[in-house]
């Protein structure tokens, strides 16, 4: 579990293949020294086992799944990712609950300047559009912000200068992909409600 505060951001050192998988190696010096093999870390929003510590520098393993259903495929070699270990029993939860579980790959239509504030709108499938409500929670690839507008396929967010500085969020262009991760708490929700929903849809209380 993670709560979408980013870390730090590293540097994709090396690619390649392993049978199935793409082996990956991220340089990130700060993260290192807590991180053991077994371990788990996001990578811009998703949930990796970590399989190798060298200095400075991280191995994990994305099977085709991941790769399917993510960003991950299309990093290159220098490309920076946001990195978050996992929530601890006794730290803060100052984002929201973020598994790591990518829900699918949305794009940006805009980013940049917008009445002073630095806004990014994002296009997502139209399946998703009841997971998403104004001023509810949203992690774009693995960082936790506050929808501050939405509409039946896109959803917007402001940035503000601190996490312009600390992820990679500010190297964002249009056409870019994005790892998007709806609240676990609306996916719930949103299961919990389907039944009813639907008897509703046949007539005045279920009938």
């Amino acid at each position: 579990m993670f709560t979408g505060l980013v870390q730090a951001v590293g540097t994709v050192a090396t690619l390649g293949e392993k049978g199935d998988l793409v082996e990956l190696t991220v340089e990130s010096p700060d993260l290192v020294p807590d991180l053991g093999i077994g371990d788990s870390v996001a990578v811009s929003g998703v949930c990796l086992t970590v399989t190798g510590v060298a200095p400075c520098r991280f191995r994990v393993e994305v099977a085709q799944e991941t790769l399917r259903r993510t960003t991950l495929g299309t990093r290159e070699v220098g490309e920076g990712v946001n990195l978050e270990l996992p929530l601890r029993a006794d730290d803060r939860l100052g984002g929201h609950f973020v598994q790591g579980h990518v829900d699918e790959v949305g794009h940006v239509r805009f980013a940049g300047a917008r009445d002073g504030d630095t806004v990014i709108r994002v296009e997502h499938s139209a399946e998703a559009r009841g997971l998403v409500v104004e001023k509810g929670s949203i992690a774009i690839d693995g960082v936790s912000l506050t929808v501050m507008g939405c509409g039946d396929a896109w959803l917007e967010v402001m940035l503000i200068p601190h996490t312009l500085d600390s992820t990679t969020l500010s190297r964002l262009q249009p056409g870019d992909g994005v790892n998007l991760e709806y609240d676990i708490l609306a996916k719930y929700m949103a299961r919990f409600a389907a039944p009813y929903v639907e008897s509703w849809g046949r007539g005045p209380r279920g009938a």
